[in-house]
Order: structure tokens, then C-alpha cells, then sequence
């Protein structure tokens, strides 16, 4: 029964990773960002191309199965879909921001993003599953009853150390503080001399940069499809919902309850209702407390 938590952690932490783009998206830009999961996915394409370029494989770190190699290109990654990202909204919501468009107008516009990112991935790539590289995992017993790959164990490190490094941006740097202020108020902000098309960037770039972690360390731990990013995309939304979607911490716990009932789902033998499973345990906390785990009432 235990083995459910280990699975659930590990896929929360994905979940949280890409959520936190969702997060950041919707309190400082003002829309839901539907191309999260595209962006994802682009990450974990771009971190293959550049294992190739590199020639090494994805390494090794002890029983770990994943190295430098796989760690290095991540960091290529995270830059090479940054700049795409920042492409994409120069190109297109730069100019709807401009023209004030309606919310509406941004997800419609994201939508259409994610649908044609989609495709043009399925266009270059090929829709056919792609692997880092084929290894035999090796589990071992952590507690009675709970088995754990030491793969799974580096995942979950490397995704706390990115929340804390985000948090200490966050809450020890100037823009930090200055994209806080943005998110509360970006009229006032603005009058305040804040820089917000500096804050809109960072907004991008550290969506990105945590999706495309997300992604790669997704597709080493299962494959790597065109689909990918969509089929991440409900418990993204679904952790960003339940957690509150004002709070980035409570975004990272929504993902731990979305995580740990998507790992129930599998394990009582509703795989393949997972999804209807999370969903209908959001509804019902939502019910009870609308406003997320730790969101605020308006």
C-alpha cells in the first residue's frame, strides 16, 4: 500500500515543476497559459538534441542513471526554450498585451500556441517514441513495502533544490520582489517605476526554464513523445487549481495531492481513469474549500 506514496512523490514533483510556469503565468500575465505543456515538451526535445551533439549518452552518477551529460544538456535546454519562449510572446502577446486584449483573447492565442507547437513538434520530430537511452532499472527498499528507483530519489532532489533556488529568487532578490509586486498590482507597480516588461521576462524565462527540467527528467523516466506536454497538462492545471492559484507554495502541495491520488488511481487498478479520479478529488475539495489549499478568498 506504502508503494503508492513513492510513485505519487516522484510524479508530484514533475507535476510541480511545470505547474509553478502555470502559476507565475496566470498571477503576473493574467491568463492561463495553455502552451505550458508545449514548452515542456520543446525542453525535453531540445535536452535529446543536444545529448546527440554531445555524443555521450546520458552518463552515470553512481547507481544513479543519469549524469553530466544529461545534466548539462538540460542546462542548454533551459536556455535554447527560453529564447523560443521569448520569441513566441515578442511575436504574438507582446502585441495583445499592447493592444489590451481581453483574457480570452491571451488563452484563445495560448491555445492556439500549444496546438500548433504540438504539431510542429510531430512535423520535425516524428511522432514515434524516443528514448535518452535504454537502461534496466534497479529499485531497492527504502521502508518496508517501499520500493524506489535511486533515478527517482535524483529527481525528487533536483526538483526541491530548484524550488528553493526559486524561492531565494523570489524572496531575496529585486526582481523578486519586484515580480511579487507585479503580481499584486501591475498598475501600481508600473507607477512605481517598475520595469514590467523586465518582469514579464522573467515571468517567461523561469516557466521555461522549470518546464523544460520537468520535461527532460519526465522523458528519462518514461519516454519522450510529441503528447508529452499535453497529457502533463490537466494535473498541472489541476495541482495549480487545488493548491491556490495565487500561492506558489500551495502550488507545489496541490501537485503532492494530485501526485498521490493520480499513483492511488494506478495502484487500486483505475489507470486508465487516473486523470477522472484527480479530478474528482479537486471538485470535492474545492467544494468544501473553494479557494485551494492555500489560496485566499477574493
Amino acid at each position: 500500500m506504502i508503494q503508492f506514496v513513492a510513485d505519487g512523490i516522484v510524479n508530484a514533483a514533475l507535476i510541480a515543476l511545470g505547474a509553478i510556469g502555470l502559476s507565475m503565468t496566470y498571477n503576473i500575465l493574467r491568463f492561463a497559459n495553455f502552451a505550458q505543456g508545449e514548452i515542456l515538451t520543446i525542453g525535453a526535445y531540445f535536452t535529446l538534441l543536444v545529448l546527440g551533439v554531445l555524443g555521450f549518452g546520458i552518463g552515470a552518477m553512481g547507481p544513479v542513471a543519469f549524469g553530466w551529460p544529461l545534466l548539462a544538456s538540460i542546462v542548454v535546454a533551459v536556455g535554447t526554450t527560453s529564447i523560443i519562449v521569448l520569441i513566441v510572446d515578442w511575436l504574438l502577446f507582446r502585441q495583445l498585451r499592447d493592444k489590451n486584449a481581453s483574457r480570452i483573447t491571451f488563452i484563445m492565442a495560448a491555445f492556439g500556441v500549444s496546438l500548433m507547437g504540438r504539431n510542429l513538434i510531430t512535423l520535425v520530430a516524428g511522432g514515434e517514441p524516443k528514448y535518452f537511452d535504454f537502461y534496466i532499472p534497479k529499485t531497492f527498499e527504502l521502508l518496508p513495502g517501499m520500493k524506489v528507483r535511486p533515478d527517482d530519489l535524483a529527481i525528487v532532489a533536483i526538483a526541491v533544490i530548484a524550488f528553493i533556488i526559486l524561492f531565494a529568487f523570489m524572496n531575496r532578490t529585486s526582481m523578486g520582489r519586484q515580480m511579487r509586486a507585479v503580481a499584486e498590482n501591475p498598475t501600481l507597480a508600473r507607477i512605481n517605476g517598475i520595469d514590467v516588461r523586465a518582469v514579464i521576462r522573467w515571468t517567461w524565462i523561469i516557466g521555461a526554464s522549470l518546464a523544460t527540467i520537468a520535461g527532460a527528467l519526465l522523458a528519462h523516466n518514461t519516454q519522450l513523445r510529441p503528447e508529452m506536454g499535453f497529457d502533463m497538462l490537466l494535473p498541472m492545471f489541476a495541482a495549480l487549481i487545488l493548491g491556490g492559484a495565487n500561492n506558489l507554495y500551495g502550488t507545489i502541495l496541490g501537485a503532492i495531492v494530485v501526485g498521490l491520488t493520480e499513483a492511488l488511481a494506478v495502484y487500486v487498478g483505475l489507470s486508465g481513469y487516473r486523470a477522472a479520479v484527480t479530478f474528482l478529488v479537486m471538485i470535492a475539495f474545492l467544494m468544501v474549500r473553494p479557494q485551494g489549499i492555500l489560496g485566499e478568498k477574493e
